[in-house]
């Protein structure tokens, strides 16, 4: 079984005791915990923990240093790049406060079973077992003879020892004590009660204890990548060339189109509007015939319309697509730049100025070229080797390069032709990419060390002799890490070819340098990762970063974005003022002369939305209140209806039998006497639940109702019937003697309202005014109906 991704080392621990498997990737941030058994399925997992850091060792803790009365089966140290992290185990039992022998049978002990010349003779004893019950637990402890003045010669303790504890163990046994062991930062990780598989979860240690140990976090340390909808891909490409040199990013787009080339000779590119995302027909699409294989090609950042490709025939060729898109193959270039006596590896635009193009190539020669004259102007000399990467500095005045000599070169082009700069780059010679970040003061480095371990390093870029102020080791692989940095967040994006894993981190000017997002993981191999400019970024979904993933035969934008909650504000916090990239400063023949220029900046704040930092203030959210302080706040009528609606729910279907339904008949005097009892209970309960009172309330009256509905005209029966009390009972209650509709409502608003619970009144006898008035609002409506038809008998 296979857990790690792109090549890792898998670190497996195993527990004899318990049958537990730990699995750890280096480089990675989870941890797999299996079950093993005799039978199938031999493995069965039972938990997987994602920790905050990157593995880069394992060990397992021996059990004697278990925690075995809060029920800890099993404990790995896992070595960070920054610290040493327990991760624990543990089996939710109800008790703690008793030792739980099915979940710690007896372990190893720690006195061998025999000596070298025992063990050389044939003698094959097996160490003794020991107890982890507290109380239980061994003394003897072992010292090597060979090794003198280590320890105590005693082999055991008497009883005349009585000051020896447990921690005293501990401490001669060469075990650490679980307290010890523990860490506010240590992630729990919690097993099932029984041995078959079961869900466990880590909980991530709090934030303060994070800081403590990891030092400050990053903002997008939250970060989320997603690939975007199918309607977004684009699907059905077929032919893509997977040869192109290590140097080059694989494929290359801007905000409106993307370039791909094919793997049929003649250095076919095929040019996809991403403004038509969909399946590509089965039949060729038209094409650009450069002529010769392809090493690199970027597009031009001011014109989107024209396309730089450099050959292995050591030229470059500039092409332009037409408007609209390529309707027909392209065979002639626009230009085609010579000079290069070897393969060109790769060519970058200038991203101040236009018309300037830089190249490097196998001649170990960098040279610039102006596209509007189609010559080239200054040729950097001083490589003695292959140069892996070259970056223009954000302000366009420097440019610095990295090559297999293990060397990085800062060069000012106008100035001289040799390097300004020369500092120690990264020790392997397998590949080597860099990139300016912190607004150009720094230089981040991706390549590998001596062991082909892929690492980041920081330089100072006025100070590269001094050698990189930060190394970090991400993880093992192939490829070379590719690095996109975005300026307006300071994040690092970092992938290559053949990944499934994006590496995401804040770089700050200061230490730690640099603070580590979640990373972007996807279900297959990218074959190549290409971002997209700021302005592709959906800020109404805080998206800070849009990129493009390359996979065998689909293209698909992946957005990485900042969960919010105020999203219908817009964030400012992630979006400053970002670089009008595509708007030169100046010209290539005024920076030839010597001028800088400056590129404007504007918001990407969409002309509906507010931002954030100016969105009003809300109120503190509401504590918990007692339900007398809520009912305060409600009307006469609020309640009433409350009331009536906790009442029609309590009752539920009418037509549904009762048990008292079957209670027989009961008198005028025995029911006064039953009436009593219930108003004295009713003055008895007060202060308690509403519902309660009401179930005896109804049981009673239900039954006294029927009986006396007996003696009453039939829609009036029926009416006491439904609503539970009689018209008399009603009249009592609200201290009416005649049927009129104003006193009725009189005397039920003032009722109503003296025995509010919050005047030292009580639901259940608001609920018997409730009622009343309703039998008695029906008892009108029956009489007024009756008068209807009285009078219309009369008429006829």
């Amino acid at each position: 079984m296979c857990q790690g991704a792109g090549g890792q080392v898998t670190v497996p621990l195993y527990d004899a005791d318990t049958g537990l498997l730990v699995l750890a990737g280096k480089g990675e941030n989870l941890l797999y915990c299996f079950e093993v058994a005799p039978t199938q399925p031999a493995l069965t997992q039972v938990t997987q923990c994602r920790t905050e850091g990157s593995t880069r060792g394992l060990a397992a803790v021996p059990r004697l240093a278990l925690d075995v009365m809060a029920c800890e089966v099993l404990r790995v140290l896992q070595l960070t790049d920054t610290a040493l992290v327990p991760v624990s185990y543990l089996v939710p039992r109800k008790s703690v406060q008793e030792f739980h022998e099915d979940l710690f049978p007896d372990c190893t002990g720690t006195l061998p079973a025999t000596d070298a010349q025992g063990w050389w003779a044939g003698d094959s004893q097996q160490v003794g077992r020991v107890s982890l019950h507290p109380a239980r637990r061994p003394t003897e402890t072992f010292t090597s003879p060979i090794i003198a003045g280590t320890g105590p010669t005693n082999t055991g303790h008497t009883d005349a020892d009585p000051g020896h504890t447990d921690a005293d163990q501990s401490e001669a046994s060469g075990y650490s004590s679980p307290s010890s062991l523990a860490s506010p930062s240590s992630a729990a990780t919690s097993l099932s009660a029984s041995t078959g598989p079961s869900s466990g979860f880590a909980s991530s240690p709090s934030q303060k204890s994070l800081q403590s140990i990891l030092g400050p976090s990053s903002r997008f340390r939250h970060a989320q990548g997603r690939v975007l909808h199918r309607d977004h891909h684009v699907t059905n490409l077929r032919g893509l060339s997977l040869t192109t040199p290590g140097e080059c990013d694989g494929f290359c787009a801007n905000h409106r189109r993307v370039a791909l080339p094919l793997l049929s000779a003649g250095g076919q590119i095929a040019v996809l509007e991403l403004s038509k995302p969909g399946r590509l027909p089965d039949v060729a699409v038209p094409t650009i015939q450069n002529g010769a294989a392809v090493a690199d090609l970027t597009w031009d950042p001011f014109d989107p319309r024209r396309l730089a490709v450099a050959g292995e025939d050591a030229r470059i060729r500039l092409w332009r697509i037409p408007e609209g898109g390529l309707q027909e193959t392209l065979q002639e270039p626009e230009a085609i730049l010579q000079g290069h006596t070897e393969k060109i590896y790769s060519i970058r635009f200038h991203p101040m100025a236009s018309d300037l193009l830089v190249s490097s190539s196998y001649d170990m020669t960098v040279r610039i070229w102006e596209l509007s004259a189609r010559r080239e102007v200054l040729c950097l000399q001083g490589h003695t080797d292959q140069i892996f990467s070259m970056a223009w500095s954000p302000d366009g005045k420097k440019l610095a390069t990295v090559s297999k000599d293990g060397r990085i070169r800062l060069y000012e082009p106008r100035r001289s032709s040799q390097p300004q700069q020369e500092g120690p780059g990264p020790e392997g010679g397998r590949g080597a990419r860099l990139v300016w970040v912190c607004g150009g003061d720094y230089l981040l480095v991706s390549g590998f060390d001596s062991r082909s371990e892929r690492r980041i390093l920081l330089y100072r870029a006025q100070a590269l002799p001094e050698g990189p102020l930060s190394v970090l080791g991400l993880d093992v692989a192939p490829s070379t890490l590719l690095p996109f940095y975005d300026e307006d967040t300071s994040v690092v994006f970092l992938t290559g070819k053949g990944d499934t894993r994006v590496f995401l981190y804040e770089v700050t000017p200061e230490p730690p340098y640099f603070l580590e997002c979640n990373s972007f993981t996807s279900n297959e191999p990218h074959k190549g990762f290409v971002f997209l400019p700021k302005t592709a970024c959906d800020v109404r979904e805080v998206e800070f970063a849009r990129a493009l993933r390359l996979g065998q035969s689909t293209l698909e934008p992946v957005a990485f974005h900042v969960p919010r909650v105020k999203k219908e504000y817009f964030q400012d916090d992630v979006y400053p003022p970002t670089r009008v990239w595509w708007e030169p400063a100046l010209g290539a023949g005024a920076w030839l002369d010597g001028q800088d220029g400056q590129q404007r900046r504007a918001s990407l704040r969409p002309a509906d939305m507010v931002p954030v930092s100016e969105a009003p203030k809300e109120a503190p959210a509401r504590k918990f209140v007692p339900a007398s302080v809520y009912l305060e706040e409600k009307t006469d009528e609020q309640k009433k209806e409350e009331l009536l609606s906790a009442m029609v729910a309590r009752l539920g279907n009418r037509d549904d039998p009762l048990p008292q339904d079957s209670f027989e008949g009961v008198d005028e005097d025995e029911w006064a006497k039953y009436l009593a009892q219930i108003i004295l209970v009713g003055a008895q309960v007060v202060g308690r639940a509403f519902m309660r009172a009401l179930r005896q309330e109804f049981a009673a009256s239900q039954a006294a109702a029927d009986a006396r509905g007996r003696a009453e005209r039939p829609q009036s029966a029926a009416a006491s019937r439904i609503i539970g009390i009689s018209l008399q009972e009603a009249q009592q209650i609200l201290n009416v003697s005649n049927l009129n509709p104003e006193e009725i409502q009189k005397n039920y608003d003032h009722l109503f309202k003296v025995n509010d619970k919050s005047v030292g009144g009580s639901f259940y006898l608001q609920s018997k005014v409730v009622r009343a008035k309703e039998r008695l609002d029906e008892e009108l409506r029956i009489q007024a109906k009756g008068d209807k038809e009285k009078g219309r008998k009369a008429e006829t």
